[in-house]
């Protein structure tokens, strides 16, 4: 499958490489929050490999919501397994660092969770600057350019229904709550078959380290951001 290059299996437990768990951000995500550089200091496995390895060994369902508990680091032992309508991915101390609810009808067709995997991991990878940026800035707060630090809180969906190869995932408006130095930024989507609406969700970001918007600032971090970004698409 897919995934095969951004992990390994060896006595039943699963392992991510940070130089694994970064190529996955960054070519199949779109992601390049620092946090998930394989150098990083913070280091941390993406949500969204998780997300997407637990839609690869449990199937999609028409009801999802994925709540994670923990940063997952450099080549650490997992475990995924699933109880009743829940599925759980922890460490061997037993430590949780993923919590899945799910619900109504479930769908192991290899190729439509595929596709479903990688549209909403491409919209995942957006979030900055296409949709942080903005919303910071109405708030007039930003994260340190020094340390960003963004991390997934959760993330849940509803479908109609689970033939979704072809089903697009679009932004549906956002909001960040700001309290302090921590932010909390709701990202709403849309999931569509062709004109047609089959389902919603929505995305939970925590921004920490929060202080007063700098333009200037701002728009120097944003044009790195860019850059790094297009030099690493051109290497690959």
């Amino acid at each position: 499958m897919f995934l095969d290059d951004f992990h390994t299996v060896t006595d039943d437990r699963l392992c991510i490489t940070a130089e694994q768990a970064s190529r996955f951000a960054k070519c199949i995500a779109g992601d390049y929050n620092p946090i998930h550089d394989a150098d990083a200091r913070r280091f941390c496995v993406p949500g969204d490999l998780l997300f997407a390895l637990v839609m690869a060994r449990f199937g999609l369902a028409q009801r999802m919501t994925f709540h994670f508990k923990g940063m997952v680091g450099d080549s650490v032992p997992l475990c995924f397994a699933q109880h009743g309508d829940t599925v759980q991915v922890t460490d061997a101390n037993g430590k949780v660092y993923l919590e899945v609810e799910r619900g109504g009808d479930i769908t192991h067709d290899a190729d439509v969770i595929e596709a479903f995997t990688r549209r909403y991991v491409a919209f995942s990878g957006r979030n900055f600057p296409h949709y942080l940026k903005p919303l910071m800035e109405e708030q007039g707060v930003m994260f340190n350019p020094q340390r960003p630090l963004v991390i997934y809180d959760s993330m849940g969906f509803s479908l109609s229904r689970l033939d979704v190869a072809e089903a697009g995932v679009a932004f549906a408006g956002a909001t960040l709550d700001v309290s302090g130095k921590r932010g909390d930024a709701l990202l709403q989507f849309k999931m569509t078959d062709g004109e047609t609406a089959i389902g919603h969700g929505s995305k939970k970001l925590v921004v920490s380290g929060l202080r007063e918007y700098d333009p200037p600032v701002m728009d120097a971090f944003v044009e790195k951001f860019m850059n790094l970004k297009a030099h690493y698409a051109t290497a690959e």
